[in-house]
């Protein structure tokens, strides 16, 4: 199919099984880019099955592919329908290939996962190589400790991937921060493709709060991302307020859509019996939450890494430490660096520990007290190697354009 030299297309993959956090990075990026570009549509594929509770601009939308949710014994299966996982990765399979065919995009930005969940998006990679579509894979700034993913990566076979198929990779951060390939045995081909970004900055919606906190007074934030494993992080917070008398600030908790609905009802119940504690289960607009919070409470996940960063939020920090050390290796930089507070999370029982950290909340220093040049240049930086791709591919096209086939 013929490119268009007017308008770029672009296309994004999120393999989505569980969680926020790919839906709500690449949704990010879509929106940056078209904010940039007037010329620019978006279209991302995922799994996410709350993605149609999140709003959309124009020249962005979605194609919501058969969900899958990962079992805690590391297992997939399929999320609604029953049938068999086989016959969801092969439906899944058939539209990522066929969406991408017919859109036909300028270039393809897959995020994270280098061949989509059990490799289901290696046809499309390989039918979009053999039409000169620049292939980007993105990475967050931490993947897994090394010790984990590179067993992980040659499993998967991902490295042939990363040498053959892809044209360049886009880690969202900065290496004097964290190396999401350091450890891992790469080519320095695949070394070369390497492109630093900055983290991707966050901006309120500009519209009014969907939720308004009922409080006459600033408050802390408190969010375990999803929700779906962030029960410790929840619990702690609520024992401090039952426990510790009199807080500097209330608490507004968000549970997370993920939770376990028995759980919800649990801390729901608690809550309501606490004075400076409020809870509601989910709002697609937490950056706008954030930005009013006086201080942040989080499990530091790398969307909400972002919005402390961006809203330049005093945080407490409680990373998971299983099954990725991913978001205990950047709450730990973090903290060395003075970007945030980490409380290690092998210490939630220790109620005393979560108070002293509300008491302190209020004197910790702001992100941006510590300089770090490039820290939140993500999405410019992302918007520019779009253009620089999609440039290079037509200049390409033009000097050795291919051979049509019956």
């Amino acid at each position: 199919m013929g490119k268009r030299n007017d308008h770029s297309r672009i296309l994004i993959y999120s393999h989505d099984s569980f969680g926020l956090g790919h839906l709500r990075r690449c949704r990010a990026i879509a929106h940056a880019l078209v904010q940039r570009d007037a010329h620019m549509s978006v279209l991302i594929l995922s799994g996410s099955p709350i993605i149609g509770s999140y709003e959309f601009g124009a020249r962005v939308d979605f194609v919501r592919i058969p969900g899958v949710i990962k079992l805690s014994n590391g297992e997939y299966t399929s999320l609604s329908l029953k049938i068999d996982l086989e016959e969801t990765l092969a439906m899944r399979a058939s539209i990522i290939e066929h969406t991408a065919s017919i859109f036909d995009p300028d270039m393809l930005l897959v995020d994270k996962e280098p061949l989509g969940l059990r490799g289901e998006i290696k046809g499309t990679l390989e039918l979009l190589k053999d039409r000169g579509t620049p292939l980007v894979l993105g990475l967050r700034d931490v993947m897994d400790e090394p010790g984990q993913l590179a067993p992980e990566w040659e499993r998967k076979n991902v490295v042939p991937a990363l040498r053959d198929l892809y044209d360049s990779l886009w880690v969202y951060g900065l290496p004097q921060i964290c190396d999401p390939l350091e450890g891992i045995d790469v080519p320095r081909s695949v070394r070369r493709k390497v492109s630093y970004t900055g983290y991707l900055k966050r901006e309120r919606s500009g519209g009014r709060l969907t939720w308004n906190p009922p409080f006459n007074r600033p408050f802390i934030l408190v969010t375990p991302g999803g929700g779906g494993d962030g029960e410790d992080l929840v619990d702690w917070v609520l024992r401090a307020y039952e426990q510790g008398g009199p807080l500097p600030h209330p608490a507004l908790i968000v549970l997370g859509p993920f939770m376990q609905l028995e759980r919800q009802n649990d801390f729901m119940a608690r809550a309501a019996a606490v004075d400076d504690v409020e809870m509601i289960t989910f709002d697609s607009y937490l950056e706008d939450l954030m930005g009013e919070a006086v201080g942040v409470v989080a499990m530091g996940g790398y969307n909400t890494f972002c919005e402390i960063l961006s809203f330049d939020k005093r945080a407490v920090v409680v990373p998971r430490e299983r099954p990725r050390r991913e978001q205990f290796m950047r709450a730990k930089r973090a903290d060395d660096m003075g970007l945030v507070r980490m409380l290690p999370v092998e210490e939630v029982a220790d109620t005393g520990k979560m108070i002293d950290a509300l008491i302190s909340l209020p004197d910790q220093r702001r992100p941006s007290e510590v300089m770090v040049p490039g820290l939140l240049d993500g999405l410019d930086r992302v918007h520019a190697l779009v253009g620089e791709a999609i440039a290079d591919a037509r200049a390409s096209a033009v000097a050795y354009p291919r051979r049509q086939t019956a």
